[in-house]
């Protein structure tokens, strides 16, 4: 194992896919490492086979519906209780659903719940124990679709209840991602957290079974079918997020967006800082009842 200055570090959806490889990778270096995932006994499986592959103990697990933002706020307690800090918050968890628009039990659009409210929330909720490390890194994952699936978003409809799409809700939600990521780097250095850094990034299209779960016509189920074919491996889709989490050469770098471990340009076709103002705002708004104690 790697002798490094070791960081506590929570990955969002990382029972699966590119999570778990991340996982594996920062593990292999000697980090602690707390795996999230919805089901504890495959959790609780992955944590043990990690600890075995790389020799590292120090792995840990949580468990929440991430398409719950109340149980978004039950899993930030019980990590500010078990750890003093964070040092690396990676928020990847993240699904394109079907040809139907569907809600949560909360009453949201769920690619909006869980691909931005729920890390909206959770960064919100961590950012006093990631203010404790000397230099923390929040990392929110987002796609190369904010600029190929979004359309144009309506920014009056958030949650797309008038012209669903699965299309555009996932591409506008990885869009708003990288807005409220663009925004918190401002708010943190007016707030004077000059410790902590926030950056999204691309992973590449992966060879995964990404968006094969839920029913989008049959075109389209077979077209998800055939992507991994020409998808880049789930390995190297990691190499970004493992970037960011551990390179010097970023240590300062912070509200920017990465693709192939280099800072990118993100799609700017939609933005202006009104724009990236209403839909923090509008996440903030959906955020309130959770962030009070």
């Amino acid at each position: 194992m790697i002798n490094t200055e070791s960081k506590t570090i929570l990955i969002t959806g990382s029972t699966d896919g590119i999570g778990k490889i991340t996982a594996k990778k920062l593990a292999a270096q000697g980090h602690t490492i707390i795996v999230h995932g919805r089901d504890r006994k495959k959790a609780e499986t992955v944590c043990e086979d990690i600890k075995s592959e790389t020799g590292n103990l120090n792995i840990d697990f949580v468990i929440a519906d991430l398409f719950l933002l109340a149980d978004v706020k039950q899993m930030a307690e019980h990590i500010k209780q078990k750890y003093e800090r964070l040092d690396v918050l990676i928020n990847n968890a993240g699904a394109i659903f079907g040809k139907e628009r569907e809600i949560t039990k909360e009453g949201f659009e769920k690619t909006m719940a869980l691909n931005l409210f729920s890390p909206f929330l959770l960064t919100q909720l961590l950012l006093d124990v990631l203010a404790k490390s000397p230099a923390a890194r929040i990392i929110n994952v987002s796609s190369s679709a904010h600029t190929t699936m979004s359309g144009k978003p309506d920014l009056s409809d958030i949650q797309l209840t008038k012209n669903y799409s699965f299309f555009h809700a996932y591409g506008q939600s990885k869009l708003y991602l990288i807005w409220i990521t663009q925004h918190l780097a401002t708010a943190l250095e007016e707030k004077g957290l000059n410790n902590i850094t926030v950056n999204s990034l691309d992973p590449g299209t992966i060879g995964t079974a990404f968006g094969q779960n839920a029913n989008k016509g049959f075109l389209l189920n077979q077209l998800f079918k055939l992507a991994p074919l020409f998808a880049i491996t789930p390995e190297k889709g990691t190499e970004t997020s493992f970037y960011l989490a551990t390179s010097k050469d970023v240590e300062n770098i912070t509200g920017k967006y990465f693709c192939n471990k280099k800072i990118a340009k993100p799609g700017v076709k939609y933005h202006s800082p009104e724009n990236e103002k209403v839909i923090w705002d509008y996440c903030l708004q959906i955020a309130a009842p959770y962030l009070g104690n």
